[in-house]
């Protein structure tokens, strides 16, 4: 293979444990090879590239001072990875990253024993971390073997409750524990926050510049080379009053900021910690994403996540669009809207990129909220917001909202406030896997009373969808659309705002009713299709709400056809179970009707292209065909017949 580097280190390196042999030396050539391997690989596979090029350094100093798996390694998030992967045993394969049956794009328990804990959302490590500690300190599992607990965060991550929560119950328990701040100054947006600030403000004076280490509190850890530099570095400390002050309140020892990139500063204080840390330490490391791949470093994003590429330009080889996506409909709208209703406003959580409100910002700064990697902090200020007159789209992805349970529930639903959440990634999500799955929302919402649950069955339904949030002031409501482009069709210049709870019949047939709610119409289209070939025309609706749910419509396709079946990228629990209920409360079943749902299968399903991913979930055309097939005993008949 013509793009693969020449790594005459990393090849003699299966499994952390060779790089003892390794000098000084050789570990920052080392680190300069898995670099150069990891462009070439995600080169090949896509995947997210930018945040493991700023790790490089750091996981090889990692990997050669400590002693994993026994000494517990957990990257927060794990976007960056890749470079941790191939020195842990799978560089054979990290050519099938986020591929059907190949490694995952995050730590995966199930995947290596040098993955001790998975991820995939943010600031879970410092927690994780904890309770490994806590777990070797019990010793009631000697078997375990556990050594170190180290967790790596981001700055980003680090913004996060979760993180802070950690940290004070770590100082509190005052256990040996390793964290290690990333600090890149970006996490998937650019960094917000009073925290972000602060960090900002340890390395960017010139003062600072000057000094290898700071500490405060622990200056003892640090190699002699370092101490004079430090003690020098806490007078100014105490004059600016800034530093580690504030993880020490918590109660970490603090050491930092120290060189990410530089290899001899990481091994000389990664090694005295290792050999003298007692309680809890803090290690703040200065990284840059995207390092040592110029196409990343002057990318806006530092080429956080990206399809193929070709490494010499860094161009990726994306497939054209043959429409936009839900995405970018869903901020057109939301633009359109906000310029006739100035009490439109808009809050995400990291996330302006990936849920279009990067694009609502640039219209209207001043009523767009990027609260961080916060998303019960931004669920209760989206009801703060509502509470003050205002009208407030909560734009989250379905697998982060999850995050927001119980603000929806407490801060929200019970208050009655009009909040609108617009859920993108709703369904399933491809290479990203189970941990980004958008599989539980309509679960989750439509089970709360008072609460309006919308899905759009393409892009034009989502303009409406934007437009009825909207208007709709009666209490919260939420309206779900899938990752990736629509399906084609053509868009209204503006949204009308459509009757809460009523759907829409879109073709009339017989004997088989096939009641659609969210994207997977176009595949019920297409088995419709297939089945009128074979004589057997089905009626198909498109619910629109799975609360509140449109009783009528329902009952009547109950009442007028042998079969009804509904269709959802959802999981049990959902849409198909209120349909279920209604049914059987108004003793539809005792006439016969045969009654099936269609949803998501009962397991977490793993990373691989979307159309095996639909395959798997039996959520495709071919699928609901077939179904609909064995309901009517269809399937059956045709076997005899050919017999």
């Amino acid at each position: 293979m013509t793009n693969r580097p020449y790594t005459p280190l990393l090849d003699r390196v299966s499994c952390p444990a060779d790089m003892k042999q390794f000098s000084d030396t050789e570990l920052a050539r080392l680190a300069e090879e898995v670099r150069a391997e990891t462009i070439s690989a995600v080169s090949e596979t896509g995947g997210h590239l930018g945040a493991g090029l700023g790790v490089v350094e750091l996981t090889v100093a990692l990997h050669a001072v400590f002693d994993t798996p026994r000494d517990r390694l957990i990257w927060d998030v794990s976007h960056q990875c890749y470079p941790h992967k191939i020195l842990t045993g799978r560089r054979d394969r990290i050519r099938t990253l986020r591929q059907k049956g190949g490694l995952s794009g995050f730590c995966k328990r199930s995947e290596s024993d040098y993955d001790p804990f998975g991820a995939g959302h943010s600031s879970t490590s410092i927690s994780a971390a904890l309770g490994f500690a806590a777990a070797r300190d019990l010793g009631s599992a000697p078997e375990a073997n556990v050594g170190d607990a180290i967790a790596v965060i981001g700055d980003g991550a680090m913004s996060a409750g979760m993180a802070f929560e950690a940290m004070n119950h770590a100082g509190h328990l005052d256990k040996r524990l390793i964290v290690i701040l990333n600090d890149n100054e970006m996490s998937i947006a650019p960094p917000v926050g009073a925290l972000s600030s602060y960090l900002n403000r340890l390395y960017t004076g010139a003062p600072f510049q000057e000094f290898k280490a700071i500490a405060k509190g622990a200056v003892s850890y640090l190699p002699q080379a370092f101490q004079d530099g430090a003690k020098r570095a806490k007078d100014l400390i105490k004059t600016l009053t800034i530093g580690g002050t504030l993880f020490q309140e918590l109660g970490f020892s603090y050491v930092g900021p120290i060189d990410g990139h530089d290899m001899d500063q990481l091994l000389a204080v990664m090694r005295t910690v290792k050999a003298r840390a007692t309680g809890p330490m803090l290690i703040h490391v200065i990284t840059e994403k995207g390092k040592g791949y110029a196409p990343a470093e002057n990318a806006a994003d530092r080429c956080h996540g990206v399809s193929k590429f070709d490494i010499e330009t860094g161009e990726q080889k994306k497939t054209p669009a043959n429409a936009p996506s839900y995405t970018k409909v869903f901020a057109q709208s939301l633009i359109a809207e906000a310029k006739d209703d100035k009490k439109v406003v808009a809050v995400t959580a990291a996330m302006p990129d990936g849920t279009g409100l990067n694009l609502f910002a640039t219209q209207f700064p001043e009523r767009c909220f990027d609260v961080g990697i916060a998303e019960q902090h931004a669920v209760t200020f989206s009801a703060g917001l509502a509470a003050g007159g205002q009208k407030p789209f909560c734009a989250i992805y379905s697998t982060f909202l999850q995050r927001g349970y119980d603000q929806i529930v407490h801060d929200v639903a019970i208050q009655k406030l009009p909040v609108r959440f617009a859920i993108d990634r709703a369904g399933l999500v491809g290479a990203d896997g189970a941990t980004h799955a958008g599989a539980f929302d309509v679960s989750f919402l439509a089970n709360l009373p008072g609460f309006v649950v919308m899905a759009a069955a393409d892009e034009a339904e989502l303009v409406h969808m934007v437009a009825t949030a909207v208007a709709y002031e009666d209490g919260p409501c939420s309206f779900r659309f899938p990752r990736g482009e629509g399906v084609g069709v053509d868009l209204p210049a503006r949204g009308v705002p459509l009757e809460i709870g009523k759907g829409r019949v879109i073709a009339e047939g017989a004997r088989v009713a096939l009641l659609n709610f969210g994207a997977r119409l176009k595949d019920v289209r297409e088995a419709a299709t297939a089945l009128s070939a074979k004589g057997i025309a089905p009626t198909i609706a498109d619910a629109r709400f799975a609360k509140p749910l449109d009783e009528d419509l329902i009952l009547r396709l109950a009442r007028d056809h042998e079969a009804l079946i509904t269709i959802e990228e959802g999981a049990v629990g959902g849409f198909g179970s209120h349909v279920a209920h209604l049914l059987a409360e108004a003793g539809v079943f005792d006439t016969g009707l045969k009654y099936r749902s269609m949803v998501l299968p009962d397991v977490f399903l793993d990373h691989s292209s979307p159309s095996d991913m639909y395959a798997t979930a039996g959520l495709n055309a071919i699928n609901i065909e077939t179904r609909v097939m064995e309901v009517l005993g269809a399937a059956k008949e045709a076997r005899a017949a050919s017999a």
